[in-house]
């Protein structure tokens, strides 16, 4: 666990940040000192002013899109005169047989899971100093999947090769990389995933974590006393991936 106060004057940038793990992941960093940049494509939905001084609410990002991700770094620099932290956890799900997807369906999912990490790790390599640290939020599905994921699976694999590269080229930097699996997450997209609704994946209600659990492993590889750790995938699923 990150000490307390660990995060003061670190400026982290937490992408995905309206939903159920992005936003526990942005109120932990607050919480212990950080100033966050929320980024997501949805209104904010944490309490208080648009304008603090702990979070800034970025305007709408498609993360896909490398020039909205460029404006967001540009705005936290302009904010805030630094960035340390950055986590990807921006992600979009389809449900559809392999035969059925068109190039639109693909690149809808691999825009925003594996392209919209790639821009930010390129953006945060040239803006962060010696000593920042980046996380991925990648899945066990990235591991073992299910059926009409395929686009999803597949960029959440695909994130696991960027995470072991990038901590490759950002050692030198003095910058960490790591990912974190998450398994079943008590959030609105596991619920409203149709292979959970109709059956076709089944989910062990002892095995559903919280996104407070997500965000505590998070925090962890951000903080200095995970500067050992680097190109990491630590499985946050309660056993789930252990099993036969």
């Amino acid at each position: 666990m990150a000490s307390e106060g660990q995060f003061e004057d670190k400026v982290a940038i937490v992408t995905g940040a309206s939903g159920g793990i992005g936003r526990a992941i942005s109120e932990r960093l607050m919480a212990e000192g950080a100033r966050v940049v929320l980024v997501d494509r949805r209104p904010p939905i944490l309490e208080g002013p648009a304008d603090s001084a702990n979070f800034w609410y970025a305007p709408p990002t498609d993360v896909g899109h490398e020039d909205d991700v460029a404006a967001i770094f540009n705005g936290a620099m302009e904010r805030f005169g630094r960035i340390d932290h950055v986590v990807n956890n921006a992600a979009v799900m389809s449900f559809k047989p392999i035969e059925a997807l068109t190039r639109e369906d693909w690149y809808e999912v691999l825009d925003v899971n594996l392209l919209g990490a790639a821009y930010c790790i390129k953006k945060a390599f040239a803006a962060m100093k010696p000593g920042g640290s980046i996380v991925n939020v990648s899945s066990v599905h990235a591991v073992r999947t299910s059926r009409l994921a395929a686009p999803y699976a597949a960029a959440k694999a695909a994130l696991g090769s960027l995470t072991r590269t990038a901590a490759i080229e950002g050692k030198p930097k003095g910058i960490r990389v790591n990912a974190v699996l998450p398994g079943a997450v008590d959030t609105p997209m596991l619920w409203e995933n149709p292979n959970v609704q109709s059956g076709a994946e089944q989910v062990d209600q002892a095995l559903v974590g919280g996104p407070a659990e997500i965000a505590a492993a998070v925090v962890f590889l951000l903080s200095d006393e995970a500067s050992f750790v680097n190109g990491a995938a630590l499985a946050i699923d309660g056993g789930r991936l252990a099993s036969l």
